[in-house]
């Protein structure tokens, strides 16, 4: 009986929030509300047209509010692909390409979704209705969409919109307070440099061996090895690539690229970083069975900085409201600041992801149906309603508030623009051994790490064997690349 009652109260919550919602987004709508209208939506992430998570996520309030509006999920990747089930030598389509296709079909989609870094590639392209126009007409404020959303989708589009997104996930530098006190050095602030952060670092490394305190980290949680894929946060502002545009040809064979790997492995030596994991000694303190947190350098107090996201705040803040429950754990005292940016892109962040980032379709054949969609749940009421999540964060700033009755610097979180994404997943989706490159990177980077080999002998390796890889995923598409090639050039 207890249980039917927790559902009916559950379900008047939601009516209780869904019922203004409805009301304040038809309220004033002199449009024909009676008749019944299809509005189609497509998107790049092949969600097809019974996808219960999409519907959940973006329509089904939309059609609570506007009962006379179907919405018809137009389906981008063929069923038997969905789950993976690719034969071998068989290739898999590109949700892009189809995406393109049906937009340009005899019965087109009205709304269209995409990753931000397929966004630049679809204005290109002309496939999608600048907004400005309608903003502009209906006196839609988006003056209180955060920049990391509004700026982000701006600079895709040339200082002009083609799109929204009521949604992101970010992340901030996060400090433990204590740390720096007991250091006597000044907190970080918001927009300081990566230099910046790393000088103040040095000042907090601190011991030796199982009781040393590291200055910083591109992940909160034990990197291990990890350090080539944490550092691309802070290769991303600076537009560095891997191979060309064509994937073809490496790229990495330059000063700029030595100047990064010689920087990391510099601040490496000087203990900055958390130490490297030997894979020939046994399991260390962290992995201690004892410790449930162990793992994270931050919550076991072995690291002063570290970037972490959003979404993770809430283990932070469960353990330190349970800390009697976890044996030696002590409540940390911390707060955010903006991630760290390159004076030659200034507020520029590494780690950002705006989801249901949503255009009209250039060929829509219900326009005034797809912007009325875009605009409700790129709203106020909208934002106000799913503002409750705790790993997603809503596009406006007014519902963007620390939960819980904690206070923290939440500004960190939006206070900086994304930065520009390579539009390369067409390689990637085509040459799935292409993650094969990366890796000969990570290995290379490594044994600069180790001393074994200085950064620009590292690069120019990765780049030799990079070379002849691209090159036989070329020869030979979806063929598995030999290990004679991947040995071209002596690991040193």
């Amino acid at each position: 009986m207890k249980q039917i009652n927790r559902k009916m109260l559950a379900t008047t919550l939601t009516l209780a929030l869904v019922v203004p919602l409805a009301v304040a987004c038809t309220k004033g709508d002199k449009s024909d509300d009676k008749k019944e209208r299809v509005l189609r939506i497509a998107n790049s992430m092949g969600y097809g047209g019974d996808d219960e998570y999409f519907r959940q996520q973006f329509t089904e309030i939309f059609e609570f509010a506007n009962p006379n509006i179907k919405i018809e999920l137009v389906p981008t990747m063929d069923e038997k692909y969905r789950y993976g089930n690719i034969q071998p030598g068989e290739k898999m389509p590109d949700p892009m390409e189809k995406l393109k296709e049906v937009m340009q079909s005899d019965n087109p989609p009205d709304v269209v979704m995409v990753g931000y870094e397929q966004l630049p590639d679809m204005i290109e392209s002309n496939l999608l209705t600048q907004l400005d126009p309608q903003i502009t007409k209906d006196k839609f404020d988006t003056s209180g969409i955060v920049p990391a959303v509004i700026d982000g989708i701006k600079n895709a589009g040339g200082g002009k919109l083609y799109a929204l997104a009521p949604t992101f996930t970010s992340s901030a530098l996060i400090y433990n307070k204590k740390m720096f006190t007991d250091a006597g050095a000044d907190f970080p602030k918001d927009g300081m440099t990566w230099d910046e952060i790393f000088d103040l670092s040095k000042r907090l490394v601190k011991g030796e061996g199982e009781n040393r305190i590291n200055g910083f980290s591109f992940s909160t949680q034990s990197q291990g090895d990890n350090l080539f894929y944490g550092m691309q946060m802070y290769t991303a502002p600076l537009q560095l690539k891997m191979f060309d545009d064509a994937g073809e040809k490496m790229t990495v064979d330059t000063d700029q690229w030595e100047k990064v790997w010689a920087k990391m492995a510099q601040l490496q030596k000087d203990n900055v970083f958390p130490e490297l994991m030997d894979p020939n000694k046994p399991m260390n303190r962290k992995f201690d069975q004892d410790n449930p947190f162990s793992y994270d350098d931050f919550m076991s107090n072995r690291l002063a900085m570290g970037i972490i996201n959003y979404g993770q705040l809430q283990q932070i803040t469960n353990a330190n409201k349970s800390a009697a429950n976890y044996k030696g754990y002590t409540p940390i005292d911390w707060d955010v600041v903006t991630i760290p940016s390159h004076p030659e892109a200034k507020g520029v962040g590494g780690s950002i992801y705006m989801n249901g980032i949503m255009g009209i379709n250039a060929k829509a054949q219900n326009p005034e149906d797809a912007w009325k969609f875009i605009k409700f749940i790129n709203g106020e009421d909208w934002a106000k309603l799913k503002s409750h999540s705790s790993y997603n964060l809503v596009a406006r700033s007014k519902y963007l508030k620390p939960k819980d009755g904690l206070e923290f610097h939440m500004e960190a979180f939006y206070n900086v623009v994304p930065a520009p994404m390579e539009n390369n997943m067409k390689i990637y989706r085509e040459n799935p051994n292409i993650y094969q490159v990366q890796e000969i990177g990570r290995q290379q980077f490594s044994s600069v790490l180790q001393g074994k080999i200085t950064a620009r002998e590292g690069l120019k390796q990765w780049q030799t064997q990079g070379d002849a890889m691209l090159k036989q995923m070329k020869e030979n598409p979806g063929q598995p690349i030999q290990p004679t090639m991947m040995q071209a050039v002596p690991a040193g």
